[in-house]
């Protein structure tokens, strides 16, 4: 990642729109991620280049990562915290 200046946080969503992503640095990022009729909600800090390329993949937009918005983001995050509490 040549641009040092990125600025973040960053959203994307799989174009399944079964996983949306909340980037929040070049080596860190929050998932949302659709099970059957669950959502559920990891936090991965990126160590081994596998996971690097995987957030590089998803800032330059490819296959099959799509933008996403923070609302979008934010919105499916609160119905995850909302089921997890009750």
């Amino acid at each position: 990642m040549s641009d040092k200046n990125k600025q973040f946080p960053q959203y994307r969503k799989l174009t399944n729109a079964k996983s949306f992503y909340k980037i929040l640095n070049e080596r860190s990022f929050i998932e949302l991620q659709e099970m059957g009729s669950s959502w559920w909600l990891f936090k991965i800090e990126a160590k081994q280049y596998p996971e690097i390329l995987r957030i590089m993949d998803m800032l330059e937009l490819n296959e099959p990562f799509v933008l996403a918005t923070e609302i979008e983001f934010d919105a499916i995050n609160e119905f995850v915290k909302k089921n997890v509490e009750n």
